[in-house]
Order: structure tokens, then C-alpha cells, then sequence
């Protein structure tokens, strides 16, 4: 079996190197094999951006080489895919070679695309890529004071983000001794301050106790200066404008009309493209309406890793994805919590503790464990 993986996020690298495990002798006999195609010979630490956007981390922590995380048996090449041809099972990468397969996952992600609205990317701040979390520090740290506004669009990458950014600011504001100079709102495009119920009826009672103003059904029209404004008609003055945007898939899923917006139709359970059942879907890719995270990916690729070596071998895939999310939530004061849901079950974050943080903190180094698929 030729399996193809598009993409060498945390899904894609941590299905490869499962992946390999499984078919251990199917690759060492020549009878299967396994190539990945990413668009960067290195893997990024994306959750390290949020900490890097407030001081808490250095770019260059970020990074590891890609081949280093991965297991040897797999064929690891930089050349991005530009065609896909899924009737005929094949793939034409940047460089123009061809590259046939039996089975392709494709992995490609999301990205931030503030551009959607008018006005957001000139005169909002953000995170999702290194150069804007390092633009935004340098920002942070020339601010005095004044109203600052967190503007949140969806769908996006991390579905605590919103949450953490604003818990990160205020601690950020303390320790340099401005809290009291600074007046907080947040807006949520809902009728609540999150997406997950129960994640929202824990987060409005923490910003009230902080001192967190926040306003719901505002979806962001268009931004100038210093006034952003929302389709509801409602407008907030600004002197520091932090935006986490609507995500889009990557472009070559919209140039080979796979999905719109960049997000493919996908099996929330078996995870294949609608319609094929030799063509997989991971993580941010999908338009699954759960939540795009590291873990979604993670818990994904393990189920995926699973089914492809058994289809190797007996033609069955044997499980599927119950819709497993785990996400940390920075809350401020040297403490978090945790949201853990499923398709059936709901999350219930509990009070946010010191040890919950310390764990969070902990898995900025363990990621690369998690990466080679050994956490």
C-alpha cells in the first residue's frame, strides 16, 4: 500500500510516525510505504505563538526540524502540493513531479485571513503567524494605556484562544503595573462569550469578577483607525485593536475545488472525503463542526493510523472518531482549566488551579514527544 500524507502539521506528523509503527514490517518487506509532503522542512509549535505574542516565549522555541520527529522508514520531502488528482490517485507537487498513491490523507491546515474584513489586517493585532505574535509584542510593550478591544471572528484555529489571549492580557497588563490604566472589552460574534455552552457560562462570571466588559452578536464589519464595527450596527472605539479572525483552509484546496473556503466535506466518524473512500481528511482540513485543535488532530490521526494499517492488512477499518477534543484554558493569575468533550458529551470546565496551569505550561515542552506520537 503507497500512502500519501499532505501536510506536516502536529496531524499529519503525528499519524506518519503511528502510522510507520504499525506497518513496521510491511515497510521494512518493501510490500507498503509512507511519504509525506510538507510546504517547510521545519514543524512549528503553533500554540507557542499566543506566548510569544505576550513575552512568554521566544520564536526560536517554536521550531524543531521535521525530519528529526519523524520515524525513519518515512520518506519525508519538502515539495507542496499544487494538483491533486483524486480520480486517477495521484498528486503533482511544486517541483512537477508526480506522486501516485492507494491512500491520501490530506493534512494542510488553516490560516488566519483577517483580509475577509475591511480594515481588520491594517490596524488589528494577532498571533497565528510568527511575525505577527512578535509584531504584537513589540506593540504590547510600547502601549501605555487606553481601551483595548478583543474582536473575535469564527471559524478559527484553537477554540480557546479568544478566551486565553484575554485572560494572558490582563496578567501581561499587572505585571507591568498598567491594569489600572487599561479598560477591556470583549466581543463575541454569539449570543455568548464562546461557541461551547458550558465553556461560556464559566468564562462570563470570570470576566465579571475581573473586570472584563464583553458584548455578544457582534460579527466585525469593517475596522478603521480606531472604531471597529459590527453587522449588528454596533461600533467600539479602540486604542489597541487584538483580533483572533475567521480561519480559511489552505488556497490549494479552494485551486483544486476540493472544498469552500478550504475546508473539504468529511465524515465526522470515518474521516474520508464525501464520496471517496481512499481519500482521508485531518485535522483543520476538515469541515467537521468541532472545534479545530492540536488535539482534534491528535485524537484523528491516532483512529486514521489505526484503520489504514488494518486496511493494509485485512481491508477493515475498525474504529471511528467519537469526536475527542482536550483543550487547556489559560485563566489568568498563574492558573488554568481544561475543556474535555465529545459529539455525545459536553464540556464542564472546572476552577481554574495552579497544577492545571503547571501542566499546560509543562506541554510546551512535552509537544514533541506528543509530535513523534509517543504521549
Amino acid at each position: 500500500m503507497k500512502v500519501l500524507i499532505i501536510g506536516g502539521g502536529m496531524g499529519g506528523t503525528i499519524l506518519a510516525n503511528n502510522l510507520a509503527r504499525r506497518m513496521r514490517n510491511e515497510l521494512k518487506a518493501g510490500k507498503s510505504s509512507i511519504t509525506m509532503l510538507s510546504a517547510s522542512d521545519q514543524h512549528m509549535y503553533q500554540p507557542g505563538l499566543l506566548y510569544v505574542a505576550v513575552g512568554k516565549m521566544q520564536p526560536s522555541e517554536l521550531y524543531r526540524d521535521q525530519v528529526s520527529l519523524l520515524e525513519s522508514s518515512i520518506r519525508f520531502e519538502v515539495n507542496p502540493v499544487t494538483t491533486f488528482d483524486l480520480d486517477n490517485n495521484f498528486v503533482i507537487a511544486k517541483s512537477g513531479a508526480r506522486y501516485d498513491y492507494d491512500v491520501i490523507i490530506i493534512a494542510t491546515g488553516s490560516r488566519a485571513y483577517a483580509e475577509s474584513i475591511p480594515g481588520l489586517k491594517e490596524n488589528a493585532l494577532q498571533f497565528y503567524t510568527e511575525p505577527d505574535a512578535v509584531a504584537m509584542y513589540q506593540r504590547l510593550e510600547q502601549f501605555d494605556g487606553g481601551k483595548v478591544v478583543v474582536a473575535v471572528g469564527v471559524p478559527h484555529k484553537c477554540p480557546m484562544a479568544p478566551l486565553e489571549i484575554t485572560f494572558m492580557l490582563i496578567d501581561y497588563f499587572k505585571q507591568r503595573g498598567i491594569w489600572d490604566k487599561v479598560e477591556l472589552h470583549y466581543t463575541y460574534p454569539i449570543g455568548r462569550v464562546h461557541s461551547l455552552e458550558p465553556v461560556a457560562n464559566w468564562a462570563a462570571p470570570e470576566f465579571e469578577r475581573i473586570g472584563v466588559q464583553y458584548e455578544t452578536f457582534f460579527n466585525i464589519k469593517e475596522v478603521n483607525e480606531s472604531v471597529v464595527i459590527s453587522e449588528e450596527g454596533s461600533e467600539q472605539a479602540f486604542d489597541l485593536l487584538v483580533t483572533i479572525p475567521a480561519h480559511k483552509g489552505m488556497q490549494v484546496i479552494e485551486d483544486n475545488d476540493l472544498g469552500a473556503s478550504g475546508f473539504i466535506v468529511t465524515d465526522r466518524q470515518r474521516l474520508n472525503m464525501e464520496g471517496r473512500d481512499n481519500v482521508f481528511v485531518l485535522g483543520d482540513t476538515t469541515n467537521i463542526p468541532i472545534s479545530k485543535a492540536g488535539s482534534t488532530a491528535h485524537f484523528e490521526a491516532e483512529v486514521l493510523a489505526e484503520n489504514i494499517a488494518a486496511m493494509a492488512e485485512s481491508g477493515i477499518a475498525p474504529r471511528t472518531y467519537d469526536g475527542k477534543v482536550f483543550c487547556f484554558i489559560e485563566a489568568g493569575e498563574g492558573k488554568a482549566s481544561y475543556a474535555m468533550f465529545d459529539y455525545q458529551n459536553s464540556p464542564d470546565p472546572k476552577a481554574p488551579t495552579a497544577g492545571i496551569h503547571w501542566f499546560k505550561t509543562a506541554y510546551n515542552k512535552l509537544y514533541w514527544a506528543s509530535a513523534r506520537g509517543l504521549l
